[in-house]
């Protein structure tokens, strides 16, 4: 075996270390880059009967109301939550969400219930989640059944 055989030998190790390293530095940057992703409804939406998935890939929301409070329950924890009602003129009104028990449910107080109490009455919403620099965004229609 020659010296220069030797000496790749040893330093081949070291250098796929360091190659690992830096990849995995690399992949975490990527990570925590801004980035917005849209979640589109699974089936039809009925906050009000608790049927309402909003999905984008493994991610899915469930967005539902009980005893007037707005509910997202997530597969994956989120930093923070806003839904947003908006009206028949386009006019969103913002709701921040508050973390229940862990990052998985936010909940807030809204008037969602009187708005859309009867069957057959359909509202807008949006709900904007984020996630380590990431927000995921939708717009969808509740109606009630």
């Amino acid at each position: 075996m020659n010296k220069h055989t030797r000496i790749a030998l040893m330093v081949a190790p070291i250098l796929t270390v360091i190659g690992y390293i830096a990849a995995d530095y690399y992949e975490e940057n990527k990570a925590q880059e801004d980035k917005v992703i849209q979640l589109m409804p699974v089936e039809d939406c009925d906050v009000i009967n608790q049927q309402c998935i909003l999905k984008s890939g493994d991610f899915e929301v469930n967005v539902f109301d009980k005893d007037n409070l707005t509910t997202v329950n997530s597969t994956f924890p989120l930093d923070s939550a806003t839904i947003f009602l908006v009206d028949e003129n386009n006019k969103p009104t913002a709701y921040p969400l508050g973390m229940i028990q862990s990052p998985y449910y936010w909940h807030t107080k809204t008037n969602l219930r009187e708005l859309i109490s009867n069957s057959g009455s359909s509202y807008k919403l949006r709900l904007v989640a984020n996630i380590k620099g990431g927000s995921y965004i939708s717009e969808f229609h509740t109606k009630t059944k």
